[in-house]
């Protein structure tokens, strides 16, 4: 994350108005229209399809331990992503 100088963009007034609070000190203001997680990127559709591809391998006799080394993540891991992706898979039926 880039920062920019508050006085470059905000006004004197303003500027001493923050200070009274945080002088000197980094801050951070969101913006005010928050995005949805993924919705810029790729990432959401991703992890949806390898958690959906998971649950197929699990359900045709893949054990935990071997998804969970072909994935790089934990036994917990592949459990809460079965154990997830299957209540929205059933709920969808």
């Amino acid at each position: 994350m880039s920062y920019i100088s508050a006085e470059d963009v905000l006004p004197k007034e303003l500027i001493e108005t923050i200070q009274q609070y945080v002088s000197g000190k980094s801050i951070y203001i969101p913006c005010k229209e928050k995005k949805v997680w993924g919705s810029q990127t790729k990432t959401r559709q991703y992890y949806k399809e390898r958690n959906h591809e998971i649950c197929t391998k699990h359900k045709n006799g893949v054990s935990i331990k071997i998804l969970a080394t072909t994935y790089s993540l934990s036994e917990k891991s592949i459990q809460r992503v079965i154990r997830t992706t299957s209540k929205k898979v059933d709920s969808v039926q």
